[in-house]
């Protein structure tokens, strides 16, 4: 069984199903391209140290997710512990729903995360994008702005890697059949938690 369909099919009930489902999703973790998880790594080790800032964007459970790492790392500069070097600056577009719902109103739904980068970006900022089609047009505006003006541009992506997977200098790819929307929405929800918890050891293993 490789796909969400054939284990539905397959499981004679909730606990077979729950099984199968867990497995299926340990299997695209194992999957994950290991160098660019340390590739990643060191992408946002660097946005870190420089002080420059990485927004993050995504669309329906993608925009939770964005908004989630945003939390995580905002909180690891509020631990009220003695930090050690210089805190993430994270910005999720997904947060301002006033100016989301204003773009999408005036000029159209797929500009709702460019032209916010129109008016926050600056030399040297970068952009994570979140997708597990890798194709939402709103999301290649925005990667395209940023390529355009020299930024970096990362991904948490799905199934093939779509269009974004060729536009980001650093990609993660939950590799499932199109459409498996929710083991690619738990890995990347995964990689927050696996990215944050490196980091947090990192600020304040000497810290005390």
């Amino acid at each position: 069984m490789n796909n969400l369909e054939d284990i539905l099919a397959s499981s004679k009930d909730f606990k077979s199903y729950a099984q199968a489902y867990i497995e299926h999703l340990f299997d695209v973790l194992q999957n994950l391209d290991k160098e660019a998880l340390l590739n990643f790594e060191r992408e946002i080790e660097l946005v870190k140290e420089s002080g420059t800032r990485m927004f993050i964007a995504g669309n329906g459970g993608s925009s939770a997710t964005a908004s989630h790492i945003t939390n995580d790392f905002g909180m690891l500069n509020q631990k009220g512990q003695k930090l050690t070097g210089k805190p993430f600056k994270l910005i999720a577009l997904t947060d301002n729903m006033p100016i989301i719902t204003a773009i999408a109103n005036d000029f159209g739904y797929d500009d709702i995360f460019s032209r916010q980068l129109e008016l926050n970006y600056q030399p040297g900022d970068s952009l994570l994008v979140i997708s597990a089609s890798g194709n939402s047009e709103n999301l290649v505006r925005a990667a395209t702005f940023v390529k355009n003006k020299g930024g970096k541009v990362y991904g948490f992506l799905g199934f093939d890697g779509g269009k974004l997977h060729t536009m980001c200098d650093v990609s993660i790819i939950a590799k499932t059949a199109k459409g498996e929307y929710g083991p690619v929405e738990d890995v990347h929800m995964i990689l927050d938690h696996l990215f944050y918890s490196w980091f947090h050891h990192k600020t304040f293993r000497n810290a005390n």
